[in-house]
């Protein structure tokens, strides 16, 4: 990392809090810390898991969970079990907080218009378009990418999705049970594994590995959600699932794809992979891919 690059990043953090107001020791709240109305505004009109609440904001459990008594002491907040998990406890806002998010809400947007108000339109735009693109990368910044059980809900979800964008994409659409199968067993360890990415506790992304042969390893459900596309979360995930083949002791992995991925063609070839013969007959591929992974 480069000396300059630190300096500047630090440099842009202290203005974000100093003209952001986050300096003050009630920021947005009538008399409550940053910690507590951040977490107020994300539990929000609909409520929320505190599960939830901890992966979308990265919190320890133990700090989230006394931001919520003090909360719910203040008489802003309840506590209830969640209806699908009894062990998952849920936090809903009482009226009074309600009417703080409210206020918040309203003091939010007065602090976003000092913001843009010295400015011309021109750099209004400047400023907003930068934000969106500072957005973004911090987002992908803080991505991480896991493990996870296949049958998992971020996984399902994932799958889904991916799913529909094949059918979307493809000439023909697409049918899962034509195409060949990659069972939960299969992408799961010691014979593969399924590992999701997520930003602020919601899955971007996706991809598994699964052993088809001694040493050999297929890469099955490579996806990137619309909004992440850009970011580079398909390298990540592709060098992520290449990590998870070695320690599965795969020395070889094999990819076929559909010709109207093009931008998965790409990627597969700058990163090492070489277009091979067919090595199977599933009635989507068009292009099959091998890596040697002690070459890489």
């Amino acid at each position: 990392m480069l000396p300059d690059h630190i300096t500047q990043v630090r440099r842009f953090n202290r203005l974000v809090t100093q003209r952001a107001g986050a300096l003050d020791d009630h920021f947005l709240g009538r008399d409550r810390p940053l910690g507590e109305s951040r977490v107020l505004f994300e539990i929000g009109p609909h409520g929320a898991d505190l599960r939830d609440l901890r992966a979308r904001l990265g919190l320890d459990s133990g700090y989230l969970s006394r931001l919520v008594q003090s909360l719910a002491s203040a008489g802003l907040v309840t506590l209830r079990s969640g209806p699908e998990d009894e062990r998952v406890r849920r936090a809903d806002l009482t009226p009074a907080g309600l009417a703080e998010v409210a206020e918040m809400d309203r003091r939010s947007d007065q602090a976003a218009n000092a913001i843009l108000s010295p400015l011309s339109e021109s750099q209004r735009e400047r400023l907003v378009a930068a934000m969106t693109e500072v957005h973004r990368l911090l987002q992908a910044a803080g991505a991480r990418i896991e493990r996870v059980d296949p049958a998992s809900r971020p996984a399902r979800w994932c799958v889904t999705r991916y799913y529909a964008e094949l059918a979307e994409r493809f000439e023909d659409g697409f049918d899962p049970g034509r195409s060949i199968a990659a069972g939960d067993a299969e992408m799961r360890p010691p014979l593969g594994a399924f590992l999701v990415a997520s930003v602020d506790g919601e899955p971007v992304a996706c991809g598994a590995v699964k052993t088809i042969a001694p040493d050999i390893g297929s890469l099955k459900r490579m996806w990137v959600a619309d909004a992440a596309r850009g970011l580079g979360f398909g390298r990540r995930m592709l060098a992520a699932l290449e990590r998870e083949a070695r320690a599965l002791g795969l020395t070889t992995i094999r990819l076929e794809t559909n010709h109207a991925l093009a931008e998965a063609i790409r990627l597969y070839r700058s990163s090492g992979y070489a277009e091979v013969a067919p090595f199977n007959t599933d009635p989507y591929a068009d292009h099959w891919f091998e890596k040697h992974l002690h070459d890489a």
